[in-house]
């Protein structure tokens, strides 16, 4: 794991095997970014006319490395890009921040040190660039053989080069930043896990690891307590596997000064082969991210225990594999909720919304002020939105902003979205008091107006759509690794602190 620590300027100084500096597209053609003029200067009043004619433009996560021709400091530099120049007065967003930092330290794999001095301008700036710069040199390598293929390892360690590495608030942005990309890594770490070796007791046993070395209590209920309790969503879904389910509680107290009670709630579906209503073998290829909300929920509880947030969080973490055999719910079954309501399956493939609807049940009874949940929910959400951002649905509009803004601070690309009440004839069932699936149209929407039905009147709830956000088909950019990406981690952690 890529360490992070702060150094300060000037940065040709700074010992490393490579530096990291910033260009980006002028009015008159490439230029240096604060900090990068001493590397210009040292390097002599061609060197921008010379690296333009290399191909650097400055366009946004370009990454150009050029030898140090003799002079003093690292043997490598390397321009990344971070775009249009800014008006004058003005930023870089702290998003082209962390997005160059973190396609600067992935293109720098096998190097051991590196040295990245770009516009840390503030605390805000330099927890970007920090979270940048670890979450570019994460690889997942725990299947692969260390002599298999030309992997390079990634970078060992990162150095943020500052104006005043003493600064408190630098610090302690650098440590936020530390805690926060660790717990992204952590979510990563679990989405890529392939499903042979993480079933919903594997995956309890790390939600009670992680969170109990951090001082997070843990209850898991295995099956037998979650038919004592009554979560026939939760038992339905995972009937079909010969993995039984779980349903993880993890709770944190924030201590003297804590005045907000939230609930956070994730789908933990470990291997979705779609049921009896099977996927096509195609659509089951990347199934093991389907319990990328757990993980994102796992990993926030550590963090925000190890940043000792002033805010009291408890999670509800179901877990099951959703697998077809003579066991396996099947459409037209109904199941008895947590919540006593009656569901008719009509497609076994929309299970995280029952499994989630136990879950949220449960978490209600707690009487908390605000319910998070968050989900690879449904295949819509990537029609509608596309693959890097998050549907957010809200039966509160300041709650759904409020958290629409935090992901927005944090780096993640979310959007408001609506739950229109006409949708809700389409769930009717003529024999049970709800279906879980209903028409092809607005189906994302139609999910979330499924889950509104087991939240209270009078509590306020948003639900995360993270089914495109949560993995990476494509090849790697900026800080986003090919697979699991750790979303929804950043924007818990910024709508928890806050809540303070």
């Amino acid at each position: 794991m890529t360490s992070l620590s702060l150094a300060g300027g000037p940065a040709a100084s700074v010992k490393a095997d490579a530096l990291v500096v910033g260009v980006a597209k002028g009015a008159k053609g490439l230029v240096l970014v604060h900090p990068a003029e001493e590397i210009g200067k040292a390097l002599g009043k061609g060197f921008v006319a010379a690296v333009a004619g290399l191909g650097a433009t400055g366009k946004a996560e370009e990454v150009t490395p050029v030898t140090n021709l003799g002079a003093k400091g690292p043997g490598l530099v390397v321009l990344v890009g971070l775009g249009q120049e800014p008006a004058k007065g003005t930023a870089y967003d702290d998003e082209a921040l962390r997005r160059a930092a973190g396609a600067a330290v992935r293109a720098l794999a096998g190097t051991r040190k590196v040295a990245v001095a770009l516009p840390a301008r503030n605390a805000d700036a330099v927890r970007a660039i920090g979270e940048g710069a670890v979450l570019g040199g994460y690889a997942f390598t725990t299947f692969r053989s260390a002599s298999a293929g030309d992997h390079k390892p990634p970078v060992e360690e990162v150095v943020v080069v500052v104006a005043d590495p003493k600064d408190k608030s630098t610090k302690a942005a650098l440590r936020r930043a530390d805690v926060v990309s660790r717990a992204v890594m952590l979510t990563r770490d679990l989405v890529n896990t392939p499903p042979s070796h993480l079933h919903p007791a594997e995956l309890a046993e790390i939600a009670r690891a992680e969170s109990s070395k951090a001082g997070v209590s843990v209850e898991v209920l295995d099956e037998k307590a979650l038919r004592k309790g009554g979560y026939g969503g939760i038992l339905g879904v995972g009937q079909g596997s010969a993995a039984p389910p779980r349903l993880v509680h993890l709770s944190y107290k924030g201590g003297r000064g804590s005045k907000t009670k939230v609930a956070l709630v994730g789908k933990g579906i470990t291997f979705d082969s779609g049921g009896l209503s099977l996927k096509p073998p195609q659509a089951m290829e990347e199934m093991k991210m389907d319990m990328g909300g757990a993980a994102a929920v796992i990993a926030t509880m550590r963090a925000v225990a190890e940043l000792g947030l002033k805010v009291d969080v408890e999670a509800w973490i179901p877990m099951a594999e959703n697998m077809p055999s003579g066991a396996a719910i099947r459409p037209s079954d109904v199941l008895a909720m947590r919540s006593g309501m009656r569901v008719e399956v009509t497609n076994t493939d929309a299970e995280g919304r029952l499994i989630l609807a136990d879950a949220i049940a449960r978490a209600a009874e707690d009487k908390p002020d605000v319910i998070l949940d968050i989900a690879t929910l449904t295949g819509a959400q990537l029609v509608a939105l596309g693959a890097r951002t998050t549907g957010v649905m809200s039966n509160d509009d300041d709650l759904r902003a409020e958290v629409v803004d935090a992901a927005g601070r944090a780096g993640e690309p979310s959007w408001p979205m609506p739950l229109p009440p006409e949708l809700r004839k389409g769930l009717d069932s003529d024999i049970a008091d709800i279906v879980n699936s209903g028409p092809r149209e607005g189906g994302m929407l139609t999910a979330g107006i499924f889950l509104k039905e087991f939240v209270p009147d009078g509590v306020r709830w948003a639900h995360l759509d993270i089914a495109g956000p949560a993995y990476n088909s494509a090849d790697g950019y900026g800080y986003t690794p090919h697979g699991g990406t750790g979303a929804g981690v950043r924007t818990f952690v910024q709508f928890l602190e806050d809540q303070q």
